[in-house]
């Protein structure tokens, strides 16, 4: 009976978040609801999962997969993919834009003809591809920061409550156990580490929206969406807390306080101190889990040496690399009788490197790692230049680019269908050139075609800070 009444509670909570964040004048395109469904699988759990389908014998299922949630991933996609096709001149805009992407994603796609099974990384790369084409759908929207707010309210109004009800009443989807009876808190994600990211992604978001209707940027019912985004910033930090994830927790204070320095003052947003600051923050990170640096940081966050034993699975995996150039095929490495064999020897189940950086390695070889690299370049200085322009979500994508170098230290987080991954991906895919319908007497810096340049200078001139429209309000 308490299970029942805890989750009319969690219910009615929950639309009480949405009706406090509603806002009647912001209406998102019915196309934001594909992306919406990809984010919610790739942030939870697959739909076999959900309906506790999965195979008993991890590796096994990690090679076959599920068609189940094959066929409805395909049948999102899709939907994407119709979607992109009527937005042909946009969608062409963007790709154009951002050509360091599509050449990663090109060299991922041709390395599955050295694939120990191409079959499978071929699967895999399509799957890839997804993450790509729901960022495509995001931003070839009229108003595609809008769409977003929209995607991850819904998004996070559901699975933050969820989990809390989950672990709380109900421990046996909530909760799971290793093998010497230890348990964890999982929520609606799969594993401890995917539930600190998913509070780690929206929880950023809450923080950034937060302080733009402090600031008066969002328009009109101040109190009520305050008092939704304060509920849910209280749950994804408890959540963050308990969960004992602590990749996702440092990640979250580290790019945080990036974001919120750069947003709130304009001294953090000067070349000369948000390239040290940036680079500080990243420092610290290396310091204290691979040059001994202040170790007691890393033991204050409930890891030892080893790192909870991802030392043991670095080397083990890079005596196992046969092509260091090219690598072992998209998403291969993780695949057979080696995924087997590196199991007995550590001891464990695993399908990843836990470090995003030598995922790569073991994948794509150095001419991957070479790619994600200048992926990752470019990306920073598009979005730095974003920063002190202070276009539109510019200090947020700022937080996801410094959330996806740091993550992946400890976690493989350039992967498909991971929520760090299409968060820095469609923080890297913006720019100045996004293609987006205006409204009548607004011009967002964020959407000048390469005719609009000289709408900067007379931005600049007239008065309007960088980031924000033009528009015929008086002024307050």
């Amino acid at each position: 009976m308490i299970r029942i009444i805890a989750a009319l509670i969690c219910v009615a909570g929950t639309a009480g978040l949405f009706w406090l964040d509603r806002d009647p004048k912001i209406r998102a395109s019915k196309a934001s609801w594909i992306p919406t469904l990809w984010i919610f699988i790739a942030a939870s759990r697959n739909v076999s999962t959900w309906l506790r389908l999965s195979a008993a014998d991890q590796a096994d299922q990690y090679l076959e997969g599920s068609p189940l949630d094959r066929a409805i991933l395909t049948v999102i996609l899709g939907l994407g993919v119709a979607v992109l096709f009527a937005r042909q001149k946009k969608v062409i805009n963007l790709l154009r834009a951002n050509k360091p992407i599509l050449i990663y994603f090109g060299y991922c796609g041709l390395s599955v003809f050295w694939a120990d099974y191409p079959d499978v990384s071929l699967k895999r790369w399509f799957r890839a591809l997804g993450d790509v084409v729901m960022i495509l759908v995001i931003l070839s929207e009229r108003d595609w920061f809008a769409s977003l707010k929209r995607i991850f309210a819904r998004l996070s109004f559901l699975l933050i409550p969820v989990s809390i009800l989950f672990i709380r009443y109900y421990p046996e989807l909530g909760r799971s156990y290793s093998s010497g009876g230890k348990g964890s808190w999982v929520g609606a994600a799969t594993d401890k580490n995917a539930l600190g990211m998913m509070c780690l992604i929206f929880g950023l978001a809450a923080i950034y929206r937060m302080i733009l209707i402090y600031r008066g940027e969002e328009g009109p019912r101040k109190k009520r969406k305050l008092i939704a985004l304060w509920v849910l910033i209280v749950m994804a930090l408890y959540l963050l807390r308990e969960a004992n994830s602590a990749t996702a927790l440092s990640a979250f204070v580290m790019a945080g306080s990036v974001m919120i320095l750069t947003l709130l003052y304009p001294w953090a947003r000067k070349p000369h101190v948000l390239h040290p600051m940036v680079a500080a923050v990243l420092m610290v990170a290396v310091g204290a889990l691979f040059l001994g640096v202040g170790s007691g940081l890393v033991q204050d966050l409930g890891r030892d040496s080893t790192l909870t034993g991802r030392t043991n699975i670095w080397h083990f995996a890079l005596a196992k690399v046969t092509n260091p150039l090219l690598g072992a095929g998209f998403e291969s490495f993780w695949l057979g009788d080696r995924l087997k064999t590196i199991e007995k020897e550590i001891n464990q189940d695993v399908n990843q490197a836990h470090n995003g950086y030598l995922e790569i390695y073991l994948n794509l070889g150095w001419l991957g790692v070479i790619l994600i690299a200048i992926v990752l370049i470019t990306a920073y200085r598009r979005i730095v230049s974003a920063v002190r322009l202070q276009t539109t979500a510019a200090s947020l994508r700022l937080a996801y680019l410094v959330v996806a170098a740091s993550y992946n230290f400890t976690e493989a987080g350039f992967k498909m269908m991971n929520p760090v991954w299409i968060v820095f991906l469609l923080s890297a895919a913006i720019t100045r050139r996004v293609p987006v319908k205006l409204r009548k007497a607004e011009v967002p810096v964020d959407s000048l075609a390469s005719g609009d340049e000289n709408m900067l200078t007379a931005q600049s001139a007239a008065g309007v800070p960088f980031g924000r429209s033009f528009s015929h309000q008086p002024p307050r």
